[in-house]
């Protein structure tokens, strides 16, 4: 398989299909991985996890995949190294990854003991594109842009390959296209990672959200009782804010990004 992005740097499309839909929680049982080269070549990876939980039926109803069909495969904590090998300067790009996949991967990976540090890697989130052109699902992306069916539709590979073929038909469709991110700068689409990750771009501090920076650049709590306030002041105002954090179900990115915060504290000090 080969591919006609313009890449400067291996680019990771990935699919994960999980227990559920919470990235704290939840964990993999199947990831899927195709890792297009800059030389035009592409690396495909698939891979079926033991989640060392049950996988409800729910949610086996929707992938296929059954607690009797990842009982004997590895988990995801003794195939983290070599996973994190792969994507070595990788940037990133699936469907909906940005808000699902990518924090639920780095929740694994801390869970593994293993840094998958997403500093430099621009983040290509094919659905983002996708819902500012065209605002549908990723069968009837595949069907518009590919002009055909959508086979075997909530396996990793099948939509891991379907997402990588809809953004090579989208950068050929929206070339020179103008899009608007969420501040309202135009940007014009062409073929390359760097415009298209500007289409990404948010205020978040972590992956999930739950600190933001404001228009200032500064960290602020995003949800509750502190909605609003500068992360810094909480901190010092209320020391128990952050052990009630790091004690509590929060993502551990997120608690990882607060104590990056405490510790520029303490080192200004």
């Amino acid at each position: 398989m080969t591919h006609t992005l313009i890449l400067k740097k291996p680019l990771a499309f990935f699919d994960l299909e999980t227990t559920g839909i919470e990235p704290m929680k939840d964990r993999i049982v199947e990831i899927s991985i195709a890792k297009a080269l800059p030389n035009g070549e592409v690396v495909i990876k698939t891979q079926r996890i033991n989640p060392t939980v049950p996988i409800p039926i729910e949610t086996s109803l929707i992938h296929g995949i059954y607690d009797e069909d990842v009982k004997d495969e590895p988990t995801f904590k003794s195939v983290a190294r070599t996973l994190a090998q792969f994507l070595d300067g990788c940037d990133l790009s699936g469907y909906n990854c940005n808000r699902f996949d990518i924090p639920l991967l780095v929740e694994e990976f801390l869970r593994a003991n293993v840094d998958f540090d997403l500093k430099n890697r621009r983040l290509i989130d094919v659905q983002r594109i996708f819902h500012l052109m065209e605002p549908r699902t990723l069968k009837a992306a595949y069907k518009f842009y590919c002009g055909k069916d959508l086979i075997n539709a909530h396996s990793a590979e099948a939509d891991t390959l379907a997402t990588f073929e809809v953004l090579e038909s989208m950068l050929v469709r929206y070339d020179g296209a103008i899009a608007s991110d969420d501040k309202g700068n135009e940007i014009i689409i062409g073929n390359d990672v760097d415009i298209l990750n500007k289409l990404m771009m948010n205020n978040n501090v972590d992956l999930r959200g739950h600190m933001v920076y404001n228009k200032d650049g500064k960290e602020v709590v995003n949800f509750g009782k502190h909605k609003g306030a500068l992360v810094v002041d909480v901190l010092q105002k209320e020391p128990s804010f952050y052990d009630w954090i790091l004690k509590s179900e929060f993502p551990l990115d997120t608690k990882r990004k607060l104590t990056e915060i405490k510790l520029r504290m303490f080192n200004k000090r």
